[in-house]
């Protein structure tokens, strides 16, 4: 196919190159001035019915596109500002087009009617203040009102969140909104939600490297619970602002379908605010009222294009040979969807961080570590409760340690004994019995007192932290009661253990 369509513009090339060599036998057999005049004739007649096919072509085009354009047919805003730059954009076309076609009209009609002919001869005009006045004041008058809607709509979209407004991943109030973050580089865009207090941590540019992408400063906790996702998820309905920053070269944050462009620059964040208002499933039905999108989607023949249609967020700016990779998907869903998709993120700092030498807490427990820690602890002390019989009434302390071969409690993992100081507060008719338990490694003899030794220092510790002894009993069994293995380092770690039994509930 392709060499076949080659040789057509070789034979049309040659063709054209054939007409002109007779043209200029022609002139010379009949006269330059003659051929001359008969060129321009031929041209001036040819430049009417060109000028109708032209703009004829022009509508024609634009109509049988309008339902790939955005802003026409299915392609709809999809946020609440959307409508106002599509209002805007509506108003400068209709100008430019009135415009556009009055010069075109002209510029051909004049080639016409004002051909040259032997004896015509044209008329200098060296100034005309009246004219100069029209064709200065019309556009700048145009221009006024259409800088000053402009200027209008780029107030309305542009405008940042209320101050007293609280950012949030889920958010219910008024004042309340989503705010997330992409970063561009070459080429990529690389997106961060806060975690559950709803705030994203700072950055330094002088921190990325391999393991940290960001630059996220890790001694400031509000990162510690952010995650990175791989696209765009976002409610329908809900304030989202995006903070937008570029780690290389300049980009550009483009979400086409939401109206929201924004350049991303090294060293000054940008910043936009869209709602959007409606999901990617809702967009979806619409497309496929639409003949357009009801054809077989080339990279998947078995669905139609409006089945694989998705919101996106592309580069709008020319950043280099890979700007066609930075492409993400945007998908906008229900609350409930939104929840859902919330609860199967992790934070990217407990995924590549913690514990690493990159990690500044590197050997401690955070705060959030603890309250979730907590909520499993209550969570398997009323398992343990329901119970009927109290030999299985039996709770392990996981976190609890000792330094090695002695009874010193290790400062770091006491707060999981303040756990069980709540509990016994909170039930004032419940008693148990603390108990310490080793490996068979050693004697049995000093293993026995060990055991002994670090359930009476529990017991110590919630005597002091306002448990009565009455309620309490500590007991040693050194290596007498294995649950494991003690042939195997895993079974050993298993068997050296502290726990409670819930003797009266």
């Amino acid at each position: 196919m392709i060499p076949f369509i080659i040789a057509c513009f070789i034979l049309i090339a040659v063709i054209v190159v054939q007409i002109g060599r007779v043209s200029e036998l022609s002139a010379k057999i009949r006269g330059e001035k003659e051929a001359e005049q008969k060129a321009n004739e031929g041209t001036a007649r040819l430049m009417v019915p060109f000028l109708v096919v032209f703009l004829v072509l022009c509508c024609y085009s634009a109509y049988y596109y309008k339902n790939w354009m955005l802003g026409f047919g299915p392609l709809q805003s999809a946020s609440e500002h959307g409508g106002a730059i599509d209002s805007l954009f509506w108003t400068t076309t209709v100008i430019t087009g009135i415009v556009f076609f009055a010069t075109q009209i002209l510029l051909f009609w004049f080639a016409y009617k004002y051909q040259q002919k032997e004896g015509r001869v044209g008329e200098f005009i060296s100034h005309d203040n009246k004219l100069e006045v029209i064709w200065t004041a019309i556009p700048a008058v145009v221009m006024t009102f259409l800088v000053v809607g402009g200027l209008d709509a780029w107030n309305m979209i542009t405008a940042d969140v209320p101050l007293e407004a609280t950012s949030t991943l889920r958010a219910t109030g008024e004042n309340e909104f989503i705010e997330i973050e992409g970063t561009g580089y070459q080429f990529a865009w690389h997106l961060r939600y806060p975690g559950e207090d709803g705030r994203l941590g700072t950055k330094n540019y002088r921190k990325i490297n391999g393991v940290n992408p960001l630059g996220q400063d890790w001694t400031d906790e509000k990162n510690l619970d952010d995650f990175h996702p791989s696209e765009i998820y976002l409610p329908v309905g809900k304030q989202v602002r995006v903070r937008i920053t570029a780690r290389d070269v300049l980009h550009n944050f483009y979400l086409p379908h939401f109206r929201v462009k924004m350049d991303a620059v090294p060293g000054l964040p940008t910043y936009f605010v869209f709602t959007p208002t409606t999901t990617t499933e809702d967009f979806r039905k619409g497309l496929k009222e639409y003949p357009e999108y009801n054809v077989p989607d080339p990279e998947d023949p078995e669905k139609m294009l409006w089945e694989t249609f998705d919101f996106e967020l592309a580069c709008a700016e020319l950043c280099g040979s890979g700007h066609y990779s930075m492409r993400r998907l945007v998908r906008i869903v229900t609350e409930r969807e939104y929840e859902e998709w919330l609860g199967n993120q992790s934070s990217y700092y407990f995924g590549s961080i913690r514990d690493t030498d990159e990690d500044p807490f590197k050997g401690m427990v955070l705060d959030f570590e603890k309250k979730e820690r907590g909520i499993a602890f209550r969570d398997k002390l009323e398992t343990v409760l329901a119970q009927p019989d109290s030999l299985e009434r039996i709770v392990r302390f996981d976190y609890v340690t000792f330094a090695t071969g002695s009874a010193n409690l290790t400062q770091e993992t006491t707060y999981e004994l303040d756990f069980l100081v709540d509990a016994l507060k909170k039930r004032p008719n419940m008693t148990i019995e603390v108990a310490g338990h080793t490996d068979a490694t050693g004697n049995a003899d000093s293993n026995m007192t060990l055991s002994d030794a670090r359930a009476r220092q529990v017991y110590n510790y919630l005597t002091n932290n306002g448990v009565g002894a009455e309620r309490l009993q500590a007991a040693g069994y050194g290596q007498t009661k294995p649950v494991a293995d003690n042939g195997t380092e895993d079974g050993r770690k298993e068997n050296r253990r502290t726990e409670f039994k819930i003797l009266t509930k």
